[in-house]
């Protein structure tokens, strides 16, 4: 059974086990839900609950642990003959893959039926042009051991499912007969409904930590195993970034930080005077008419996907730039030579982070109590002096956190950066240079068939890790200053 069955399956008998819950606590109570010591909804829930909750979790288990008993068993199937120079296991398992589900778009498209899926030879079948005719394109051709490893991974994956169905459907219905045989007008519901509900609340929190904390450590144990293989004075202080997959590579972070936090500052420069001014006139200027269709117009500007800021900034605004500073340009200078520039994403990424601060800071503003400004207007100030000495002052721990909050997001911004800066590490003070930054260097060493084990692999792993922690500092930072010194207004 597809896994897609089984989903609408087990929601459809917690649908079923809602409706004869509630019927059932309804009859034992002679259709009068007075007599009942819940309401009959919770009755209904209960049964759902107790059909879909447990399954639901073996299920989720099943499908996280499945995946890797499976990989480990294949793998150590594989002969090292499979192995060739230059290549790894972990690329091998790749191609055992891809041929697996290769295999399995064919005969799900009818295209192949089972039996003749199970019968491939690879010494007498071109498997590659086989798989190629439905579609399913392959690098290489298939050797025999990696399709008997392909089919050994069908097999397996197969008969995961099959018991895992089986397991799923009995913990449902098991569950669904015992919370069904218990329904009566005496059983509580309403108090194992609300410990099941608190149950899930509490699970859905440590899952969410837990996710971290997992994203975290997968991190570090790669990041370990990269500086066994290259020495960490070279990666925190060396000055060049040159990375080599087919010999002795200088992978140092000081060129992309710098890059990185470049590009940030200039982002800011233009993002938080536009963003801050912006909020000011909105909170304390515009009319409500004017504040209500501004406000939501300023702030489509946060909706906008950043592919879309990082193809503006590649083919608008960085030509733009190029015609102006570059040879031959409007000013009669040469100070650009391409369009891909730490100015170009540099301002691209500020336009993109003005919605960040106006919105926070407008906010905040509107929090500062209308009483401090009707004060400073009883002593004769002006609107403009109220604003510079009692609101901004009032107002400036909070901007400030929002400042700090949009400059973590300015260094974890990818795709601008990626289309707009350039792949040059350096450490130039040009701003009409092309730099890189260190979400496009992870998105490089991760992209290809390199070996997985490599230093230049391994070495996005210590990259992430520097990243998260410079970002996490910073949102550390900020919540800080926004605790410590936030005034508490009645």
């Amino acid at each position: 059974m597809p896994v897609s069955w089984l989903v609408l399956l087990l929601i459809g008998l917690s649908v079923i086990g809602y409706i004869l819950g509630r019927q059932r606590a309804l009859a034992s109570a002679g259709g009068d839900s007075r007599a009942l010591h819940s309401l009959p909804n919770f009755y209904g829930m209960n049964v759902a609950m107790s059909a879909l909750v447990p399954a639901a979790l073996i299920f989720g288990v099943w499908m996280l642990v499945q995946p890797s008993l499976i990989n480990g068993s294949v793998s150590g199937s594989i002969p090292a003959s499979a192995i060739t120079e230059g290549s790894s296991l972990d690329l091998v398992m790749s191609d055992v893959k891809r041929v697996a589900e290769g295999i399995d778009f064919a005969v799900t498209s009818g295209a192949m039926s089972a039996a003749d899926a199970k019968s491939l030879d690879a010494a007498t079948t071109d498997v590659r042009t086989v798989l190629a005719e439905v579609g399913v394109a392959l690098g290489s051709d298939v050797r025999p051991e990696i399709l008997q490893a392909a089919q050994d991974y069908r097999a397996m994956t197969a008969t995961g499912t099959t018991g895992m169905t089986i397991i799923v459907l009995l913990a449902a219905v098991a569950g669904f007969a015992i919370s069904y045989s218990k329904t009566n007008l005496h059983y509580r519901a309403r108090n194992v409904v609300e410990r099941g509900i608190l149950a899930l609340l509490i699970g859905a929190a440590s899952l969410a930590i837990l996710t971290t904390v997992g994203i975290v450590f997968s991190m570090l144990f790669e990041t370990v195993n990269f500086f066994g293989l290259h020495d960490w004075k070279d990666f925190f202080f060396g000055t060049v970034w040159a990375p080599n997959f087919r010999g002795d590579s200088e992978l140092a972070i000081l060129p992309l930080l710098w890059g990185t936090l470049y590009i940030s500052v200039v982002a800011l420069l233009v993002a938080v005077p536009i963003g801050l001014f912006a909020a000011i006139y909105l909170s304390e200027y515009a009319s409500k008419p004017v504040r209500g269709f501004a406000k939501p117009l300023l702030e489509i500007l946060a909706g906008i996907p950043t592919i879309v800021y990082g193809l503006f900034a590649l083919v608008t605004f960085g030509p733009f730039l190029l015609s102006m500073f570059g040879e031959g340009g409007s000013f009669g200078v040469n100070w650009m030579s391409d369009a891909r520039s730490v100015a170009t994403a540099g301002i691209v990424m500020g336009i993109m982070l003005i919605p960040f601060v106006s919105s926070l800071s407008d906010d905040i503003i509107n929090a500062v109590p209308q009483a401090m400004r009707d004060g400073s207007y009883g002593l004769g100030a002006t609107k403009s002096e109220t604003i510079r000495q009692v609101v901004l002052p009032a107002a400036l721990p909070g901007i400030v956190g929002a400042i700090l909050l949009a400059a973590s997001r300015a260094i974890g911004e990818t795709m601008i950066v990626v289309l707009g800066a350039g792949a040059i590490a350096r450490l130039a003070v040009n701003p009409l240079e092309a730099l890189t930054t260190i979400t496009t260097r992870i998105v490089s060493q991760l992209t290809g068939d390199g070996d997985f084990a490599s230093p230049e692999t391994l070495v996005a792993f210590a990259l992430g890790l520097t990243l998260f922690v410079l970002t996490l500092g910073l949102n550390v930072l900020a919540l800080y200053i926004v605790r410590k010194y936030r005034e508490q207004y009645e």
